[in-house]
């Protein structure tokens, strides 16, 4: 394997057109969420080629609320990171573009160098909401499809997806005529989140063009629906955007109580990536392998017991 310090472990396109070659494929391209690179690691040993960096999911994993509070550096360092450790496309969450027209267009190109190949930009006001919470602000539609406008003109690659969470607020129809403005404004992916029956998705799809993006997140509106079911409701992409972090919040929660309550970690080795297993998916032999200096590590025989007074 080649590692990251070589140099790009995939080909020179840049991440746009990677991605842009992906969905040309008739199957919808199905993107886990990635809230940290060792995250990101593990989805692409499983086969994923595209990979989602959720701002609701970052935020969490900074101990912030998902209320635009994270900041762009905050952002496009683990847009770096999960790009160094992957080289897949990331399609990243940029919320609302981290401000104004302006702002939007610097997210866009800040995004872009930090290897990110499509970025979402939503029509909610600051302080944003999560699109499946109640009371969510709008932006006034042509304001909202200026920003993807100039987020397209900032754009030298990056795919621009234009994100409208209308749909709880104004309802459905709502949402379908923003996306066709912000479609005619230049977005490349249409967005609508939190859709709640499949009524809604199929009527949406069949009253806009282009590619679409569906959101299947857990504890939301929208029901739980397979890749297939989406790509059946003329879905291009779907997203599982926070699942990594609550999965890994689930387990650390667990491991904390394990640890106050048998005063260590014996018992839950089970529960845990051997050293072994965790060298392998972060590649540490082979940046290990490019210093001659550096003898080869070889993980101690775990007994799980101390046997030295045996």
């Amino acid at each position: 394997m080649t590692t990251w310090l070589e140099g790009s472990t995939r080909n020179d396109k840049p991440a746009g057109a990677r991605l842009r070659q992906l969905l040309e494929r008739d199957e919808i391209l199905r993107v886990p969420g990635t809230h940290n690179p060792l995250a990101a690691r593990l989805a692409m040993r499983e086969g994923f080629e595209t990979l989602y960096i959720s701002g609701g999911a970052v935020t969490s994993s900074l101990g912030l609320p998902d209320l635009g509070v994270m900041m762009l550096d905050e952002l496009c360092f683990i847009t770096k990171m999960v790009s160094r450790a992957t080289d897949l496309p990331l399609i990243v969450d940029g919320d609302v573009g981290y401000g104004g027209t302006l702002n939007a267009m610097r997210t866009v190109r800040e995004l872009e160098q930090a290897g990110a190949a499509a970025v979402h930009i939503e029509d909610q006001l600051l302080p944003k909401k999560c699109g499946h919470l109640n009371d969510k602000r709008l932006v006034p539609a042509e304001e909202a499809a200026a920003k993807i406008a100039a987020a397209k003109k900032a754009s030298r690659d990056l795919v621009i997806i234009a994100r409208t969470d209308a749909a709880g607020v104004e309802g459905i129809d709502a949402a379908i005529a923003r996306s066709n403005l912000y479609k005619e404004a230049g977005a490349d992916v249409l967005f609508p989140d939190g859709l709640a029956t499949v009524d809604e998705f199929k009527q949406y799809a069949d009253e806009t063009s282009g590619i679409i993006m569906a959101n299947m997140t857990e504890f939301g509106r929208t029901p739980h629906y397979t890749g297939q079911q989406f790509q059946d409701m003329g879905y291009g992409i779907v997203i599982w955007p926070a699942t990594s972090m609550r999965v890994a919040g689930y387990a650390m929660r667990d491991l904390y109580k394990h640890i106050k309550d048998h005063d260590g970690t014996e018992g839950f080795e089970d529960r845990m990536l051997k050293r072994s297993e965790s060298y392998d998916i972060i590649g540490y032999h082979e940046f290990e392998a490019l210093d001659e200096s550096v003898a080869k590590s070889v993980a101690p025989a775990f007994t799980g017991q101390d046997t030295t007074n045996k």
